[in-house]
């Protein structure tokens, strides 16, 4: 829990999905109200997939003492991965619909705003991983995620063949194996409830820091879902006998096309996602009510549970 002192906020960012149902009344809200009190707001409208910074590359946009997101999970997703070097809290505002990142309600936003000046809220620190593409000695790509890097055929009905390592000491690596599947999916715990649990992964409280490697339908069934160490580096290469394309995304928002021989390496990045908390059970009331685990005979209220998250 956060000290008593008081915050300064002299700058914000809007984060906006222009696209969600009352986004930008919710917006002009905010902002009208920030700049009642003398912050500087800058406004950032999405409409439809994120595509502000350039692929790659680690942002490290600063100047802000506040980020307001306005959408559903892929607006933090995208987000956390603009301001992961800045140390920026988020406050997100959940306007989507099957989104597991706890938000806080239209209503309810200024209240948590508050009790963050007074330095009254749980700030959650979300673990990230970084990771770069070298092909032929040279590193042709970089990134970091807050939810999950995927890695899968390009086109339909196709098998990946990829061979796994992960580091167990400086320098010393132990083999995980080959995978013949659709793809594999490296995740976060903040992801453990998107495409990795659609795929039999486990569910992994969102602070803990974590990897987990799902394979997507393998051709051999003794291949299974594995947590590893945050410490452990983990090495993927593609095949080079791959002869179909390969396609690397990252929270379901960013790609890059793979190559035979390509090798992936993925690292706990040292950056955090910092997310303005509502409380302690709000990502476990979330879970209650998507996963209906909270209603008798495992029903959802109004409706039957869902499983992954909202990329807007």
């Amino acid at each position: 829990m956060a000290g008593s002192k008081q915050i300064q906020a002299k700058s914000a960012l809007l984060i906006v999905n222009i696209k969600k149902k009352n986004a930008e009344s919710a917006a002009r809200e905010i902002r009208e109200k920030l700049e009642g009190q003398g912050t500087k707001v800058t406004f950032f409208g999405i409409d439809g997939r994120p595509a502000f910074f350039p692929q790659g590359s680690h942002s490290s946009q600063s100047g802000w003492d506040i980020a307001f997101c306005l959408g559903g999970d892929g607006t933090v997703l995208y987000a956390a991965r603009m301001l992961a070097a800045s140390d920026t809290p988020i406050l997100h505002l959940q306007l989507g619909t099957l989104g597991f990142i706890a938000g806080v309600e239209k209503c309810d936003w200024l209240s948590l705003y508050e009790q963050w000046l007074s330095g009254k809220v749980k700030i959650s620190s979300r673990y990230m991983l970084d990771f770069f593409v070298e092909r032929k000695n040279k590193t042709v790509y970089n990134n970091t995620c807050l939810n999950d890097i995927v890695i899968s055929a390009m086109g339909i009905a196709k098998l990946i063949s990829l061979h796994a390592v992960t580091e167990v000491a400086s320098g010393e690596y132990a083999e995980l194996g080959y995978y013949r599947s659709d793809g594999l999916i490296i995740s976060t715990p903040t992801g453990s409830t998107a495409y990795s649990m659609a795929a039999g992964g486990p569910i992994l409280a969102p602070e803990m820091e974590a990897k987990i490697l799902t394979p997507i339908c393998p051709f051999t069934l003794s291949n299974r879902p594995i947590v590893l160490p945050s410490a452990q580096a983990l090495l993927i290469n593609v095949e080079k006998e791959q002869r179909s394309g390969v396609l690397l995304t990252v929270d379901g928002q960013d790609t890059f096309e793979l190559q035979p021989d390509d090798r992936l390496t993925i690292r706990n990045s040292p950056h955090y996602a910092r997310l303005i908390s509502s409380g302690s059970s709000a990502y476990y009331s979330a879970l209650n009510g998507k996963l209906g685990w909270g209603f008798p005979h495992g029903g959802q209220k109004g409706g039957g549970a869902s499983i992954g998250g909202d990329n807007a």
